[in-house]
């Protein structure tokens, strides 16, 4: 083997054992070799047989290091299938990527219970470990345990993970309150057009944070004898800025009030948590938010982050476009009031069942039951607003379902540059999008999907989107490096599956 094919397979070992949460010295032992012989395989340094790679995968119980597990993963779709039974919404990626961040508040130890297990955690996990931070999955590897240590090491940071999530962005604020300064890589994530980190710096700049950009680093320095004097008023009500503007205020010695907030499920989320760890926030789902800080956090505490309405979204639109009588449990209600109206508006047949409690004790939760309807266009076109408006990242699943329906609509993603441009991609499968301009869609509906062989857009709900098609269109499609679905969804083709899909996943040997 190459010392270069040596170094990816060393990486994928190193990834499997920590998102099994094992140390090297577990793997040796089940091995039955070294701790230093494992660090040598991890490094690339160390040839390694085909007879150990599939050793280290059965130890593992992880594909990632079979034999011809090395490259992107695809989907072959066998579409026309209709869905029937129930299916469970996971709690939230983006609740979960920002409690994670937040967990560098506490020196104490956190634990997040059924934590979305998918690519922007493990990404976040790699930094965190990186850095210092002590992780492991517990409980059958549905818990997460983080035990910081009593300082972190930032020049030893996963440059390369960090550059793969957008997410690293919501470090800037709890790490203020703990060093004078530090070094961070770009932040990532999906290709959705140039967005700047400025919204960021005007809030954090209040807190005494100043970045300088070099290179592919944002270098930091904080002068801590500044703080926010009156409200900081955002210029954006974005869902990062919010939170890194509560992470920075989470532990400032005083009361700030934050005005221009995102009261979005995952902000929402990030205050219980804050709460939990003995921190007062008043305003709550509104978007005056009044953080009342604790400079030294050292607590235990246990959350649970609610369920992903993101992911209902999806698997409503699995539904709705497959024409199949689906019933989707733990179904956020709050945050897809919204969506459902426009959907019955559409014409879509569903039943909700009364409310109850999430287990975080605050967020309320339905199961809804989604039958075969015929669909009329809306009216109105469709377009996002902040909460309590239609959510920005369910507007894509309305190509599909507004394929489905008789009549045109006009679809207006203002928010992003390149996300309606994806969209189009609905086109290889039989749709008939026409882009007017980088913002806005006109879908003529309904369509007869068609099955194709494409790439995976590089935008998450796109991606999703165009699988739904493929789960409705006759024939086998085949959708290609689907790394972009896993970094939101967790093991999204066998849940789909388990209630009539037929995805098979595959990779090229």
């Amino acid at each position: 083997m190459s010392d270069d094919y040596l170094v990816r397979i060393g990486k994928l070992i190193r990834d499997a054992r920590q998102h099994r949460g094992w140390t090297q010295s577990q793997l040796a032992e089940a091995l039955a070799t070294s701790q230093s012989a494992v660090n040598r395989i991890e490094r690339g340094n160390q040839n390694i047989s085909l007879e150990m790679i599939a050793r280290i995968g059965e130890a593992l119980d992880s594909e990632i290091v079979s034999l011809g597990y090395a490259g992107p993963m695809h989907l072959r779709v066998v579409g026309g299938r209709r869905l029937s039974g129930s299916i469970d919404v996971k709690t939230s990626k983006n609740a979960c990527v920002a409690l994670l961040c937040a967990s560098l508040l506490n020196k104490g130890r956190t634990v997040l219970r059924r934590v979305a297990r998918i690519e922007e955690v493990y990404r976040l996990l790699e930094v965190l470990n990186s850095i210092g931070v002590r992780t492991r999955w517990i409980n059958e590897g549905t818990d997460l345990e983080i035990a910081p240590p009593a300082r972190l090491d930032m020049d030893a940071i996963d440059a390369d993970a960090a550059r793969r999530t957008r997410s690293i962005i919501m470090f800037l604020g709890p790490l203020l309150h703990r060093m004078d300064q530090f070094k961070l890589p770009y932040a990532g994530g999906c290709d959705l057009g140039t967005r700047t980190i400025e919204p960021h710096m005007i809030a954090l700049r209040r807190f005494g944070l100043e970045i300088a950009a070099t290179e592919g680093i944002y270098h930091a320095q904080v002068d801590h004898s500044v703080t926010p004097g009156r409200p900081i008023v955002l210029t954006e009500r974005g869902d990062t800025v919010t939170e890194n503007a509560l992470l920075a205020a989470a532990r400032h010695d005083g009361t700030t009030v934050i005005r221009n907030a995102s009261s979005n499920y995952m902000v929402q989320d990030l205050c219980f948590f804050l709460e939990a760890l003995g921190i007062r926030v008043d305003g709550i789902g509104t978007t005056t938010l009044t953080v009342h800080g604790v400079p030294h956090i050292d607590v235990d505490v246990d959350y649970f982050p609610s369920e992903d309405p993101v992911e209902a979204m999806s698997l409503l639109a699995a539904a709705v476009v497959t024409e199949s009588e689906l019933t989707i449990r733990r179904v956020p209600i709050e945050f897809l009031e919204i969506e459902l109206a426009v959907l019955e508006e559409m014409g879509v047949d569903c039943d909700r069942t009364t409310e109850y409690a999430a287990d975080n004790g605050r967020t309320r939760l339905v199961d809804l039951t989604v039958r075969p309807s015929k669909l009329e266009a809306p009216i109105d076109k469709i377009h996002p607003m902040p909460f309590p408006g239609l959510n920005i990242d369910n507007v894509p699943f309305f190509a599909a379902i507004a394929a489905s329906a008789q009549g045109q609509t006009l679809i207006h993603d203002w928010v992003y540059d390149n996300r309606a441009i994806y969209l189009t991609d609905l086109n290889r499968l039989g749709g008939r999008l026409q882009l007017l301009d980088p913002h806005r869609v006109l879908v003529e509906g309904p369509t007869r999907w068609r099955a194709a062989e494409m790439m995976c857009p590089p935008a998450l709900r796109p991606a999703v989107v165009v699988l739904l098609a493929m789960m409705a269109a006759e024939g086998t499609s085949v959708l290609r490096n689907v790394y972009v679905i896993n970094r939101g969804y967790e093991e999204l083709a066998e849940r789909l599956n388990s209630v009539g899909a037929q995805i098979e996943i595959f990779r090229d040997i």
